[in-house]
């Protein structure tokens, strides 16, 4: 079996990187691309890519956007059901780039885990290049996300992460999310609450991680993802 990655894709026609797919296709990854519900030319770009990488590639199109959230829980379902293993998600502007993610793909296989997660911690011998507003803020995100899955998490946020297929896994992905942006938390609280503990997660500080332009997270959004912790933190009481 290979391992199965979902890269989540809205409006990315102009910065989905053909050669990052490559480079996992060529490590024999299955890439699962879900277009949710572009209004630019996405989904044809990725049925090219499809077109160029025969049964290596899959694509998953909406018609209206759902969210980055559901965009990735609908992509681990396909993932699976195809027989992937282990899966995870990336972010399609490959501010983690690819050889970086089958970095992560190789270090889960080394760990004996079932989640690993990327980390974007800054330190000596790392390139991660952020803008401060954004670290600061991420930081104040990271610091509740921790209280309320009570793991001691740095990043719940990073686009890259690995799974292994189980029961608490698929459980974990019957329901639709709540929350748009806040979907990695409410993710990780899930498979806890279905039996995963402490020990099962791991985090890999990230080699290298680059800002890429063109983020769909406004300013204003950051009153919904208050809104969404919040809930979050009152579902993870209970």
């Amino acid at each position: 079996m290979s391992t199965g990655v979902v890269i989540p894709c809205y409006n990315e026609g102009h910065r989905l990187d053909e050669s990052e797919v490559r480079m996992l296709v060529e490590a024999n990854v299955d890439v699962y691309l879900v277009d949710d519900g572009s209004t630019d030319d996405t989904l044809n770009l990725l049925h090219e890519l499809k077109e160029s990488f025969s049964d290596k590639v899959s694509v998953i199109s909406f018609v209206e956007n759902l969210g980055k959230g559901e965009a990735v829980r609908h992509g681990l379902i396909r993932a699976i059901e195809s027989g992937s293993s282990p899966v995870g998600y990336l972010d399609a502007d490959f501010a983690t780039s690819a050889d970086e993610m089958i970095r992560l793909i190789r270090r889960f296989s080394e760990q004996d885990v079932n989640v690993l997660l990327g980390s974007r911690w800054l330190h000596l011998g790392a390139e991660i290049k952020r803008n401060v507003v954004r670290h600061y803020l991420g930081r104040v995100f990271a610091i509740f996300a921790s209280m309320i899955l009570r793991m001691p998490l740095y990043d719940t946020q990073c686009g890259a992460k690995v799974f292994a297929t189980s029961e608490v896994l698929s459980h974990s992905l019957i329901v639709p999310f709540i929350s748009r942006w806040a979907f990695d938390v409410e993710l990780l609280g899930r498979l806890k609450k279905y039996g995963y503990g402490n020990d099962d997660f791991y985090e890999e500080p990230l080699h290298r991680w680059i800002d890429v332009g063109g983020s769909k997270l406004k300013l204003s959004d950051t009153v919904r993802i208050v809104v969404d912790l919040l809930r979050l933190w009152r579902m993870q009481r209970h």
